[in-house]
């Protein structure tokens, strides 16, 4: 396993709308080990999750894992679609490994309803909510160049990290 580069603010890689994985692909050692090299560098970088375009690789491809009791599973998604969002809007703080010392507050749909494929191409079809609905949103945005930058509706949010704990750490941020 390998530790990758993350891409940061300002590689056009974020910008680019990402290729489908050929499921002829999926299966195949090296594939697997991309998606093993994902994980080891969220894991390294203390994220929840990460996309493909984040590590030059402009595929449709995310992981995800947040232990814990509020947390979610560990899990890949390969070419996801977003089926529905359901009524109800949470705003929560977002930061991206991607844009390093900041943190904003954006507002999402707090459930989702995705489908793709799983690590080995099997197809999944399932809902999330909470947190988990929000790192799907994050992450399946980067699949499309968007970061949570574009979506802030109040950049009065935008904080240093430094700020952050200081004035707002006893509310939830996520790093996805």
């Amino acid at each position: 396993m390998a530790v990758l580069k993350i891409a940061k603010l300002g590689n056009p890689v974020l910008r680019k709308i990402a290729a489908p994985v050929d499921p002829a692909d999926i299966r195949t050692p090296p594939f697997q080990r991309f998606i093993d090299d994902m994980f080891d560098t969220m894991y390294d970088a203390e994220g929840i999750g990460l996309a493909a375009p984040q590590v030059s690789r402009s595929q449709q491809v995310v992981v995800m894992e947040c232990p814990g009791e509020s947390g979610f599973p560990k899990t890949v998604l390969i070419n996801p679609t977003i089926l529905y969002y359901g009524p109800n809007q949470v705003e929560s703080w977002e930061g991206c490994l991607s844009i390093d010392g900041l943190r904003g507050k954006v507002t999402r749909p707090s459930m989702v309803r995705v489908k793709g494929l799983d690590r080995y191409g099997a197809p999944v079809d399932f809902e999330a909510t909470g947190l988990y609905a929000v790192c799907i949103q994050h992450e399946l945005d980067h699949l499309i160049g968007k970061l949570f930058l574009d979506r802030m509706t109040d950049l009065s949010t935008l904080t240093q990290l430094e700020e952050f704990d200081h004035y707002w750490r006893k509310e939830t941020a996520a790093v996805i």
